[in-house]
């Protein structure tokens, strides 16, 4: 599964991005869809993730309630919708892929997209 992450820039803080991840070539329907988040000279840290139907989500505590993802499979797109940008949320962010279970650990996930960065000025 190749995953392409798109949606990011520059926002001042407040603001709001919503980034998308989209595949081809195959069906995101069946795969439970993390996102996660790198900022320069840190590791990679879980933002959080969307089951395969869309029906259950669990964020990191330093996102919920300014982060919401959601899943369109017939569009087999997903999106991080990011409320209330903080300098601190700075980072690239990724999407990744897996079958089964969500899970906050980004080693069990199989598919990586290369990445869309955020950028929050203060």
């Amino acid at each position: 599964v190749q995953l392409q992450a798109s949606g990011g820039g520059l926002v001042q803080a407040g603001g709001s991005l919503r980034l998308s991840c989209s595949t081809s070539g195959c069906t995101l329907s069946t795969y439970t869809m993390g996102w996660f988040r790198q900022a320069p000279g840190q590791e990679r840290e879980f933002v959080g993730f969307i089951n395969w139907s869309g029906t259950y989500t669990y964020y990191a505590d330093s996102v919920k309630g300014r982060f919401t993802i959601s899943r369109d499979n017939a569009k087999n797109t997903v999106y991080l919708q990011m409320n209330s940008l903080k300098p601190e949320d700075t980072a690239v962010y990724y999407c990744a892929a897996r079958l089964g279970m969500g899970d906050s650990a980004a080693g069990v996930y199989d598919n990586w997209g290369q990445g869309t960065l955020v950028t929050v000025s203060s």
